[in-house]
């Protein structure tokens, strides 16, 4: 079994589109990824590198730094889809979602350098 698990046209990103700042093409929970439609490389690769972010945080952990880093970003004075932009896991995966080797080639906690451009 290949993970994170995608499941193509989903309904819950159209939902949780409903209660956060942002359109949400799909998003990575756990070890499943949920996709509003059919899944490209790019989007794969973006979900897989949350789901790797997860993983080397025991999943909870990195839901809550994730929400915490929200809050910062909100305390900036950025708005919701800024704040979501600039979160280090964020930056990470939209800087190497086009990358077709970085999920090979990623150090753990990568993520980590993205700090400072909160």
């Amino acid at each position: 079994m290949k993970l994170p698990l995608v499941y193509e046209n989903s309904k819950l990103p159209v939902w949780l589109s409903k209660i956060v700042p942002i359109e949400v093409a799909a998003f990575s929970f756990f070890i499943f990824v949920f996709c509003r439609g059919k899944v490209n490389n790019r989007l794969r690769t973006h979900e897989t590198i949350h789901y790797k972010q997860q993983v080397e945080m025991l999943f909870v952990f990195q839901w809550l730094l994730y929400g915490l880093f929200h809050i910062i970003g909100l305390l900036k004075g950025r708005d919701g889809g800024s704040a979501y932009r600039y979160n280090p896991f964020e930056l990470e995966a939209y800087d190497n979602d086009d990358n077709e080797n970085y999920l090979n080639e990623r150090k753990p906690y990568a993520w980590i350098k993205y700090w400072r451009k909160m």
